[in-house]
């Protein structure tokens, strides 16, 4: 029995889903334990392409029972969608092969309004580059203690005491603060009791359900979502998601004991990516930051927004080891430097005469920062179609060991290529 926790090591769009998908065919249950619908795990899969928002991606493989924790926020709506379109692939959606925790909490048709009316009033040096979704206000009712949670979609009573509380204070803001048109009450709750009627099957104990896997023997993989630099305690706020992506958090966001988890494999993309605002010490305004998203591909899998690209951070990439306790770590995406010349990577940064091996708390001086790079030699063959890591380029080779010398962790797994076959399994963690 093993349990495995997969975090992203950088600012999100790691490549998770992909690996989280690989190591699924060892696991016996794969859990999400935080945030949202602003999350989004792209497969490819037999060349069909899915993505995934909520759901584990785990739920591709019928044998597997996939999780949603207490630590994810859900819209009951979009996960209805989720659902219907796997159907739609051949794909059904059971309670048999899906738990929900009757105490993740619901993100609300008001917390989206309030989430895309607070953005649009920020002036835009200071925009956070929110997806629209509702997840901040959402997390703001749970720590405040007047959010709505998926089990009590199965109390009506409770429905609309709580929603009628919440939406005095949300239609309020709404109106007087954003000048926006408040919600209804019977429309919000004429929809709320419609999920429910659906989502009921679905709702459980996920706490019990997981201690008890784990007793038995089973697998456990732990599904992260966003990645690092953009949790609420460590990432670079404000310009982060509103929930702890950190590695930590599996055991909270899930009920699971911390001293049960035996690995946690970080996803390190072999480049350096963000979307929306916010520091990016080696981002690239150039013709290679515009090769590396050309043919990486990057764009958002949830906003279709173009990702910001640059050379690999490995200072980002320590503090990533640091915060998480990284056993392992799988590099994605190595296939997109193949024809690079040379290849960087910054090893900590200069701010005025101080040397940094860490990002700064401060945001001012995170915006600050000069990267310090190192040189190595690039690779021109493409190698999506190696099979076997002794057979890739000795540069690229090379590249990996840097990073495994320089963070201090071994490869576990490289990604060589979009599709699902198109990864070199070294280590598998489940078996170690």
């Amino acid at each position: 029995m093993s349990s495995v926790v997969i975090v992203g090591t950088q600012w999100g769009d790691e490549g998770k889903g992909k690996i989280v998908d690989l190591l699924t065919r060892s696991a016996d249950y794969v859990v999400r334990f935080q945030g949202g619908n602003n999350a989004g795990h792209t497969l490819v899969v037999n060349k069909q392409q899915y993505i995934f928002h909520i759901i584990p991606s785990g739920i591709l493989y019928e044998d597997k029972k996939c999780m949603i924790g207490n630590g994810v926020i859900i819209d009951p709506a979009i996960l209805l969608e989720e659902i219907a379109s796997l159907a739609e692939k051949g794909l059904p959606v059971t309670p048999e092969r899906l738990t929900i925790s009757e105490n993740a909490h619901l993100i609300m048709e008001y917390h989206r309004r309030l989430d895309q009316a607070q953005e649009a009033s920020l002036s835009k040096e200071k925009k956070i580059g929110t997806t629209g979704r509702g997840i901040g206000p959402c997390y703001v009712d749970k720590v405040g203690r007047t959010g709505i949670k998926i089990g009590d979609l199965l109390d009506e009573g409770s429905l609309r005491e709580k929603l009628a509380a919440s939406l005095d204070e949300k239609n309020f803001l709404l109106k007087q603060k954003y000048s926006e048109e408040p919600v209804s009450f019977e429309v919000v709750l004429a929809n709320m009791l419609s999920y429910a009627e659906k989502l009921a099957p679905f709702v459980g104990n996920v706490s019990v359900e997981l201690d008890k896997a784990r007793k038995r023997g089973e697998n456990i993989l732990f599904e992260g979502a966003q990645g690092t630099q953009l949790d609420i305690d460590h990432g670079t706020y404000p310009f982060v998601t509103s929930s702890n992506t950190v590695a930590g958090n599996a055991c909270n966001g899930s009920g699971f004991g911390p001293t049960h988890i035996d690995s946690v494999i970080g996803i390190l993309k072999a480049y350096t990516t963000r979307v929306g605002e916010g520091p990016f010490p080696t981002e690239l305004h150039d013709q290679t930051g515009e090769a590396l998203q050309r043919k990486g591909g990057e764009f958002g899998a949830t906003t279709g927004r173009k990702r910001r690209c640059g050379w690999l951070d490995g200072v980002v990439a320590s503090d990533a080891v640091r915060l998480n306790g990284l056993t392992g770590l799988a590099i994605t995406k190595l296939d997109v430097l193949s024809g690079q010349p040379k290849i960087k990577m910054a090893t900590s940064y200069e701010l005025g005469d101080r040397s940094l091996s860490a990002m700064p708390s401060n945001i001012r001086d995170a915006a600050r920062v000069k990267p310090v790079y190192e040189e190595l030699a690039g690779w021109q063959s493409e190698i999506n179609e190696v099979t076997a890591y002794e057979d890739l380029p000795v540069e690229a080779k090379d590249y990996v060991k840097r990073i495994e010398d320089f963070t201090g962790v071994e490869a576990v797994i490289v990604s060589v290529g979009p599709d699902r076959d198109e990864t070199l399994l070294l280590k598998n963690p489940f078996e170690a």
